[in-house]
């Protein structure tokens, strides 16, 4: 357990607490960052590990090898360099026909063929759901031993183009053709924790130097000259990958639909529905306040505990 744990103001039913495993694309934008740390500050969860992941080719072509250096930048500033493993996953999209297991997708394949562990184990897919796809295919027993939340996926009922979605469609087709439990928070849905950049000035920046980093790398993204007229609006943001982490801590049990696993279609990624997949989770909705008022409160719970440790 994290240290910082033991001096929280509370604590965690032992039998509440599960494993995760975080697959990001962190050096993406500027969101996954806060999905991180609300993540590596929640005593409910067992976090056995980091794998970046790439977010395709428009940008760079070494966006993986990008994604696992903000990852260890992220520990580094919160002194936890030690504590969690951070494994290379996929530079680039599955080839469904000879996929490469990363040692990332080989990370997820061994957390959930463990013998030896009781607490249920989750991984929650940040972008690409690329590394899943290489693990399943490479051990299709891994289908009973996880549960998989990924946040990607345009609209229900159509679909559509979505970021995540576009970077490995074939990669998501056959997680969704899989029996993987799996938890889908799509785009409509993942939209809704909206902030202002004011608002996370008083809440975030101010709490030590991972607030601070928070908030500036935001910032200057937010700055940056190659956006379009539309997006970012330029005063606010949404923080897209936090309800990942939400959802383990609160499942929100009567905001989801159960729905047949559909097929994506290649050419616009929309969704095709031929009603005989299995069923899976679609969220239809997440609690923007719970999310972001977490996160606020252990923000500012690590900075006061962590200086009066260094002080004593």
């Amino acid at each position: 357990m994290n240290a910082i744990f033991e001096r929280f103001p509370y604590r965690v039913p032992a039998g509440k607490r599960v494993r995760v495993i975080v697959n990001t694309d962190a050096a993406n934008e500027a969101d996954d960052q806060y999905a991180i740390v609300q993540a590596l500050l929640t005593p409910k969860l067992i976090i056995r590990g980091f794998v970046a992941t790439h977010f395709g080719t428009h940008r760079t072509d070494t966006s993986m090898e990008q994604s696992y250096a903000e990852i260890k930048r992220i520990l580094d500033l919160m002194d936890m360099s030690e504590d969690y493993p951070v494994y290379r996953g996929s530079a680039g999209r599955l080839n469904p026909d000879a996929p490469v297991v990363s040692e990332g997708a080989q990370f997820i394949i061994d957390e959930a063929m463990r013998d030896d562990a009781q607490e249920p184990l989750f991984a929650i897919f940040l972008g690409a759901i690329t590394d899943l796809a290489a693990a399943y295919k490479a051990k299709p027993e891994i289908a009973g031993r996880l549960t998989a939340v990924w946040i990607g996926g345009g609209a229900y009922p159509q679909g559509g183009e979505e970021f995540n979605l576009g970077n490995d469609i074939a990669a998501a087709n056959i997680v969704f053709r899989s029996d993987i439990p799996l938890w889908q928070v799509p785009r409509d849905v993942y939209k809704m924790p909206r902030v202002s950049l004011a608002e996370l000035a008083v809440k975030v920046k101010p709490w030590g130097k991972i607030g601070d980093y928070l908030f500036r790398q935001l910032e200057e993204f937010n700055l940056l000259p190659i956006h379009t007229p539309r997006w970012p609006p330029g005063e606010s943001w949404n923080m897209g990958d936090s309800p990942a982490v939400s959802l383990l801590i609160d499942d929100q049990n009567f905001d989801y639909e159960l729905r047949s696993a559909p097929e994506v279609r290649e050419a616009d990624m929309g969704y095709v529905h031929p009603g005989t997949a299995r069923p899976i989770r679609v969220y239809t909705s997440v609690d923007s306040r719970f999310i972001l008022e977490d996160l606020y409160a252990k923000l500012q719970l690590f900075h006061e505990l962590s200086s009066s440790g260094q002080s004593t």
